[in-house]
């Protein structure tokens, strides 16, 4: 056998939220909902998909490496187009930002209960992750600033959090970065940004203009354009341009690029898509207290459920399996007893209402 690095070898492969056919061959069913993915419950924006086919005339050419929706983005937010990244989805950008800057004695601090993508990420580079417990299942940036040593190089901060829903505050971030050093990056990963930014107290990133924060957003959740993969982000130019050296050239697709402008011209979709996360973000809590599911607050388009157990958490997932309702347990995300599920439709919710209502296994 051909050896791999020892870090690479210990690494376990991503895994998925399961799908709605491989639930509905399991079980025999004829109709499955997934709410486990944050995933755009009213699908992709018309746009999108409007831009995504006409893009398709010109699939035997290179793309420009997004130059096109840089310019757009830098005229959009008011920065310099060297101020703005794009990938192959912002998790791309978050693995160019580790390859960059991380030499291999430095380490990644971050939370104990955050975006999985991260962990995974920071062991595939080999270099050392230290994590700090939440705080109410939210960032605890007093701890986290004081377990700021030497070797840290990169904070990364999820904000509101994946896969707890949870957002830090204006005042907590400001006091925060008061205490970062200059030379320590702070990635700022606001995938779930579009939802948050209805709360006052959300710390728009944007708002900022920090020389050493890196802001992450993406087309995958609130745009419905997960599956074609399109992320970007904005930094100190420097940043920008360090980033760039190591990226694919030619990330991201054309095709993912058009779609991302067809999406950036449907405001009407948008608005819908939050309209109805704001609607089952007021409805599902009420649901939740009628069964008797402990739930966090969320800023973004899904729920935390916390249970006494991890076999209490496991069998609630599998009995709305079950009942064709895909939801998604947090082992991996190191929050074994919890359970992550989408805010979805009118009509999802209702299934998910039938589904809850039906199951005894249920303890929270």
């Amino acid at each position: 056998m051909i050896q791999v690095p020892k870090h690479i070898e210990a690494l376990i492969p991503y895994q998925p939220g399961k799908h709605a056919e491989e639930i509905r061959a399991q079980y025999g069913l004829s109709r499955v909902i997934k709410l486990a993915s944050n995933e755009n419950p009213i699908g992709p924006s018309p746009k999108a998909v409007e831009f995504a086919r006409a893009a398709f005339e010109n699939v035997h050419l290179y793309p420009d490496g997004g130059l096109k929706l840089r310019r757009r983005l830098a005229r959009m937010f008011e920065v310099k187009v060297e101020n703005v990244m794009v990938g192959a989805g912002s998790e791309s950008i978050l693995a160019n930002l580790l390859r960059a800057y991380l030499f291999d004695d430095e380490e990644v601090l971050t939370a104990e209960g955050t975006f999985i993508g991260l962990y995974v990420l920071t062991r595939s580079r080999g270099v050392t992750l230290r994590t700090v417990p939440l705080k109410n299942y939210t960032y605890d940036l007093e701890a986290i600033a004081d377990a700021i040593g030497p070797k840290t190089k990169i904070v990364y901060l999820a904000n509101p959090n994946n896969p707890t829903g949870t957002m830090f505050t204006k005042e907590s971030f400001e006091k925060f970065m008061k205490r970062v050093p200059d030379n320590v990056l702070v990635i700022l990963d606001e995938a779930y940004y579009e939802y948050a930014s209805e709360f006052p107290d959300y710390p728009d990133s944007m708002t900022y203009r920090m020389d050493n924060v890196a802001t992450l957003r993406t087309f995958s959740k609130s745009y419905g354009l997960a599956a074609l993969r399109i992320g970007y982000g904005f930094a100190h130019e420097d940043i920008v341009t360090n980033v760039r050296k190591v990226k694919l050239p030619f990330e991201p697709s054309l095709i993912s690029e058009a779609a991302a402008h067809g999406a950036l011209e449907d405001s009407e979709f948008l608005d819908r898509t939050l309209a109805t996360n704001r609607a089952g973000r007021i409805e599902l809590p009420k649901l939740f207290d009628e069964i008797g599911i402990r739930w966090a607050p969320t800023s973004a388009n899904f729920f935390l459920w916390e249970f006494d157990s991890e076999l209490d958490a496991w069998q609630t997932c599998e009995s709305l399996e079950r009942r064709g309702v895909i939801v998604r347990p947090l082992r991996a995300f190191m929050l074994p007893k919890c359970l992550r599920v989408t805010i979805g439709t009118a009509d999802q919710n209702e299934i998910l209402a039938n589904a809850l209502r039906e199951t005894c296994i249920v303890r929270a």
